[in-house]
Order: C-alpha cells, then structure tokens, then sequence
C-alpha cells in the first residue's frame, strides 16, 4: 500500500495504516508527516499513533506541524482519550495557538473525570469564559434595543 502514498503532494496520506512506514519517511525527513499523522490518527491504535503524533507537534514546517495537531483532536475524538504524551504536548503548547481546536475537542470528547488536572481547570475556564461572553452579548443586544426604541419614539 505504501505506493499509494505521494509525499511530495500528500495524496493517499490519510489511509496510512502501518507506523513503520511514517517512521521510515521521518527518517527521510519527507514533506506531508502532519497529514500522514492524521491518516495514523484514523487507521491505527491510539498507542501506536501517540509517539509519531507528538513527533509531527515539532515538525518545522508550520503547516505540517499544524496538521499534527489536528491529528490529536481526531484520536480524542475517535478514542475518546488521549495518552499522557499527547495531554502533554497539548498542554506545552496551550489554547491560543495550534493546540486551540485539539485542546477543546479533548474537552468535549473526553469524559471530564478521565481528564488531567490542568484538563479539567480548562474545562472550568472554558465554561466561564463562555458564560461571561454570553452574558457579554445579552447585554450589548439589550443596550442596542434600548436605543432602536428610544430612536422611534422621538
């Protein structure tokens, strides 16, 4: 099957099932790890996927580091866990930058007693934020009716 993988254009990377081959193409230091990554996130077993997942997180290509971030949010999603080497890169890079959208699937499809601690007080954090920011627009929409009345009545 390896054949069906173009490196170069990243065709046929998501159906990459054997994680000897993503390490025999890290050796080469070939393009498209990240979205191989994700193809090892879909196709093979968390276990088997983590080390190569935390692996792409320090690609130096931007994008491709990128992709291996997705990758984590995809095994949180289909494994609904993630292993302690993944919550730590995750946590490395914290929410505001690659790991927002992973670190937030973790939170919703991870049990939150199966979190870690600092997990856990994101959840919180998360909860907060987003009740402070609705109350937030509750009142903004408030003050803007207010005024749409207070223009028709003059």
């Amino acid at each position: 099957m390896a054949s069906a993988w173009d490196w170069d254009s990243g065709e046929g990377l998501l159906g990459i099932d054997d994680p000897a081959d993503w390490d025999a193409a890290y050796e080469r230091g070939e393009p498209g790890l990240g979205t191989a990554a994700i193809g090892l996130a879909f196709n093979c077993s968390l276990e088997e996927a983590s080390p190569r997942i935390v692996r792409a997180m320090r690609l130096a290509d931007r994008g491709q580091r990128g992709f291996a971030f997705t990758a984590a949010g995809t095994a949180a999603r289909l494994n609904g866990r993630l292993t302690p080497e993944l919550y730590a890169a995750l946590r490395a890079e914290g929410p505001g930058g690659f790991a927002e959208h992973p670190i937030r699937d973790t939170l919703t499809f991870v049990p939150f007693r199966d979190l870690p601690p600092w997990f856990r007080w994101q959840a919180v954090r998360n909860a907060v934020l987003d009740k402070v920011e609705a109350w937030w627009l509750r009142a903004g929409h408030a003050v803007e009716d207010a005024r749409t009345a207070l223009r028709r009545h003059r």
